[in-house]
């Protein structure tokens, strides 16, 4: 099967893009987050997809493109926290190399504390929110998932190490030394 050497999925803040990011740098492969690949192709923020076509219509969105994506692209490829729900995703992505960055509630909330432009966490309580998807988000990712990352400890660069260790990645080598 080809497509991406690892898939990054999980709640919102457990790190998927900042990981995804690290995880692709030190295995020296090209990185995509399939939320900029929205923003790309529609000509518009996630907000405002969201605002303007509502949250069923992006999520048909964020199906294709994520179809596209996993044919199209190799190195790492990050998801939105919402992508592995749609029926059609959930399908493409079983079998993939698929890794779950768990995060927990506290570490979360810290790091939401600062964002802005989460749609689904729009409301009076962000953070009963976040519990309320994580809660239900939580058993399709764990199907989904080849393997499981603590991803609230550590910086990302430790927390894609692991992942490549427990991927079995092989990092890429320098030129060879001459000796003389």
């Amino acid at each position: 099967m080809t497509g991406p050497l690892a898939i990054l999925i999980g709640p919102m803040a457990a790190g998927k893009t900042s990981v995804g990011r690290s995880l692709a740098s030190q295995l020296g492969v090209d990185f995509a987050d399939l939320d900029a690949l929205i923003v790309r192709a529609a000509g518009r923020s996630i907000p405002r997809l969201f605002a303007e076509e509502g949250e069923t219509a992006f999520r048909e969105i964020e199906a294709d493109i994520l179809a596209r994506a996993l044919n199209e692209r190799s190195g790492v490829l990050s998801l939105g926290g919402g992508a592995p729900m749609h029926p059609a995703s959930a399908e493409q992505l079983r079998g993939r190399p698929v890794v779950l960055l768990e995060v927990e509630e506290s570490i979360a909330a810290r790091r939401l504390a600062h964002g802005v432009g989460r749609p689904m966490l729009e409301g009076q309580d962000p953070m009963a929110r976040w519990r309320e998807l994580a809660d239900e988000r939580g058993p399709r990712y764990r199907d989904l998932a080849a393997h499981r990352i603590d991803s609230g400890h550590g910086s990302a660069a430790h927390v894609a190490r692991t992942i490549i260790r427990s991927l079995q990645l092989d990092l890429p080598t320098g030129p060879e030394k001459e000796t003389a």
